[in-house]
């Protein structure tokens, strides 16, 4: 047995009531232990583990469509199908289900469906009767018909034993027939009849019955008979809409007559889905799953014919791309491949990928440059759709294709340039396309999804790729709405008035709101690249203006920019801020919203307490310098009296761990105190000072002897190697009137042996005060200095 035989598709209906791709294998019927009993087992093909176990149920129905399908119910709400590559396998597993439940293989279903409720109608049907007697196929006879069809639709048995007299008398086609007749004598009754049982005939849900009904010579008059609703007053004109009004283009001819009636066939049917049948109640739901299920398949047989017509998909390729092609001609092909990629969705995972893999051979990626680039909005916006699916399908095909273009093109015609020009420039009020597309663009930018394992270097190459070729063509319109900040800054001073540069048009501040959304991504996800454009551009205070639009909205926008950042908690975004004195117009923001309690004042409390709750000490400090007198009124939170004794907090620390540092230094021996440093913090407090005058006269011999040992130590601060007095001694001097008669004591230059500092409590501001001190040491160091 070939393996092709065996290959098969899982399927499951899922609760819209589509059917799932669950994946590809070979599919075997053996005895499984554990179920007690024969069961079909699917492997995968791709990896051999298990896609479905089932044991063949002698109480299950299970029912063969169109040569290749097998379709069960495993539960109430769970449908299966297997899709098999080749009839031959299909007949195969048919027959050994059969065989297991004791049934003809013949039969298109292997028993009728019982439930509970039907056990007890079971009985009113003869165990004889194989099928509903049907009435004589006759005009005088077809409310009788009507009457039945309607009648056994509650009854799963029934619908089973009347398809299949149907099917075995060829009665479809004879009730078409009467349906030309009754139309000929404008037989209203007769047609209303027959809309009732071409409508129940769909509803029995039996793929044999539609492939009679939607054959070629069937469709229209059943479409006709659909078109006599006894609900309406006068007839619709669906068949009119499908001959005349609804034309199908080929926009290059299929030389394919199957295909082309594949095509046909599909459109129709769905046509009758979605258009003249009323939307089924909760009681009929199930009844059309396998009409959906004819559809998907015929799809799915469209795009693999499609597909494999190579001279076609090339030429439709040739004419998308041609400058000689005429606006119409490539309007009609940009819906083709757009059609054909939403029916590409209905193909398994593993097809899938080929189809897209054949489009981006055949050249799609340029084609949607050109058409992206037209003016016509439809055009436009059926390439979005058409640059949406493979977004969705690769963003790292995507990436690698306009990665390759800056070497032969110019900024302007990027793809990713047209994309984002279409962003900024969507005429929609609503900005429904702008949406869409920045939506598409984080999908292209998200680190998240550039996969290491296939390239190493993607997130690198393509990050400093975005950033160099296309993030001045995204922020275009944000830096020339704040562009006049800084000239009228002094009109502004003091003000409260709205700045005149923030955008009062609703549309250009929701697009500024979609780009700052874009850059807010950027911030948290890549870290070093937008923090150096952040740096360069000053973008923060530019974005900082839009806090005084009256769209409040926007404003907030800008203020999730700025939280964004502090959240890092990194200290070159926190000096950047401080530097620039960014907080200024977020606590503008906040005093001029005034005692309004709204989503704007609760977001810059937030931020506040952030920074108060994580403690970042440099920010803290900024605040409450620069800003605390203005923001002391505010008591209705407990946010910036916190700040404040964070602050109060922070200066008692330092304060204590100077003292400790003094005490911890002096229990020291007479030798090591020789090697500490004499630049410590300036302005040690009163208790150092007044230590300093009580140990003065102990000290005083060890600072002679240190003298005398050092004939060159009165330049060593001058060469950073500055010898280290005694603790005792190193406070400033008091300033009182003695301070200028003092002398300078010159120490022995000793290197820094910042080793001794190892026994002594560790904080975490050391390494800070550390640089501070090797920053003094440049210049002309401050000694000691003593009273005489």
């Amino acid at each position: 047995m070939s393996d092709t035989r065996r290959r098969v598709k899982v399927y499951t209906l899922n609760e819209d009531r589509q059917w799932d791709d669950r994946g590809t294998g070979h599919v075997s019927s053996t005895f499984v232990e554990r179920l007690k009993g024969i069961s079909l087992l699917v492997r995968a093909e791709s990896d051999g583990s298990l896609l479905l176990e089932s044991k063949i149920s002698p109480n299950t129905a299970y029912q063969k469509q169109q040569d290749t399908l097998i379709v069960w119910s495993e539960a109430d709400n769970y449908d299966l199908a297997l899709s098999f590559q080749e009839k031959a396998g299909c007949d195969e597993i048919w027959e050994k289900i059969c065989q297991v439940q004791g049934k003809d293989p013949a039969v298109d279903i292997t028993q009728d469906p019982i439930d509970e409720s039907e056990e007890e109608r079971f009985e009113e049907i003869p165990e004889t009767s194989h099928l509903v007697e049907l009435p004589p196929c006759e005009l005088g006879r077809l409310e009788e018909i009507a009457d039945l069809v309607t009648s056994v639709l509650s009854s799963p048995i029934r619908r089973e034993k009347l398809a299949l007299a149907l099917m075995s008398e060829g009665y479809i086609k004879k009730l078409l027939g009467l349906f030309r007749v009754c139309e000929d004598l404008d037989n209203r009754e007769g047609l209303h009849h027959l809309y009732e049982i071409v409508r129940g005939v769909l509803f029995l849900n039996k793929a044999a019955l539609f492939e009679v009904m939607f054959s070629d010579d069937c469709i229209m008059d059943v479409v006709g008979c659909l078109e006599y609703d006894p609900s309406l007053v006068q007839p619709k004109r669906h068949r009119e809409f499908l001959t005349k009004t609804a034309k199908f283009k080929e926009v290059i001819p299929i030389t394919d007559s199957e295909l082309r009636q594949k095509i046909h066939q599909t459109y129709r049917v769905q046509y009758i889905q979605d258009i003249i049948l009323p939307t089924p109640s909760v009681f009929e739901e199930n009844f059309l799953s396998t009409l959906t299920s004819f559809i998907f398949f015929n799809k799915v047989e469209i795009v693999s014919m499609l597909q494999e017509d190579e001279k076609f998909l090339t030429e439709v390729f040739a004419q998308l791309t041609d400058e000689a092609t005429d606006d119409s001609k490539r309007r009609e092909l940009v819906n083709f491949v757009k059609e054909f990629c939403a029916f590409s969705q209905t193909l398994q995972p593993q097809n899938r990928d080929a189809f897209f893999k054949t489009l981006a051979n055949l050249g799609i990626l340029p084609a949607l440059e050109i058409v992206m680039g037209m003016d016509d909005l439809q055009v436009r916006a059926a390439a979005t759709d058409i640059f949406s699916y493979l977004v969705e399908f690769s963003p790292s095909m995507v990436r690698e294709f306009v990665m390759q273009e800056p070497q032969q093109t110019d900024d302007d015609v990027l793809l990713i340039n047209v994309v984002i020009k279409q962003m900024i420039c969507d005429s929609d009020p609503e900005l429904g396309g702008a949406v869409q597309l920045m939506g598409l663009l984080r999908t292209l930018i998200d680190p998240e999804n550039m996969l290491a394992s296939t390239n190493k270097t993607e997130k690198t190459e393509f990050l400093s790729f975005f950033y160099k070729y296309c993030m001045h063509v995204l922020t275009a319109p944000l830096l020339a709405n704040t562009a006049h900040d800084k000239s009228s800054k002094d009109v502004q001073e003091g003000s409260t008035k709205i700045n005149p540069v923030c955008p009062d048009n609703f549309q250009t501040a929701q697009l500024l709101a979609l780009i700052l959304e874009l850059l807010t991504f950027c911030v948290e996800h890549h870290t070093y690249h937008i923090k150096t454009y952040i740096m360069n551009k000053d973008l923060l205070r530019r974005v900082l203006v839009l806090m005084n639009s009256k769209h409040t909205f926007l404003a907030l926008c800008a203020l999730r920019f700025m939280r964004r950042i502090i959240g890092l908690k990194d200290e070159y975004y926190n000096r950047y801020i401080i530097k620039g004195n960014l907080f200024e117009p977020v606590i503008n923001a906040l005093l001029d919203n005034g005692t309004r309690y709204n989503l704007l004042n609760s977001a810059i409390i937030e931020l506040f307490e952030f920074i108060k709750v994580e403690d970042i000490k440099s920010l803290i400090a900024h605040i409450v310098d620069n800003f605390y007198k203005a923001l002391e009124s505010i008591e209705y939170v407990q946010t910036f009296k916190g700040l404040k004794g964070r602050y109060e907090q922070e200066k008692d620390r330092q304060s204590q761990r100077l003292n400790r540092y003094r005490r911890d230094a002096r229990s020291l021996d007479e030798d090591e105190e020789l090697w500490f440093n004499d630049d410590d913090d300036d302005d040690d407090g009163e208790a150092v000072e007044k230590r300093m005058e009580d140990d003065f006269s102990d000290s005083y011999g060890k600072y002679m002897e240190a003298k005398k040992g050092a004939a060159n130590g009165a330049n060593g601060a001058n060469n950073g190697k500055a010898a280290v007095i005694p603790p005792a001694s190193s406070a400033v001097t008091p300033n009182n009137s003695s301070a200028s008669s003092v002398k300078t004591v010159a120490l022995p230059a000793t290197p820094v042996m910042k080793t001794a500092l190892v026994g002594l409590v560790d904080y975490p501001d050391d390494e800070d005060e550390e640089e501070e001190d090797e920053e003094e040491e440049q210049s002309p160091r401050k000694r000691a200095r003593l009273s005489s």
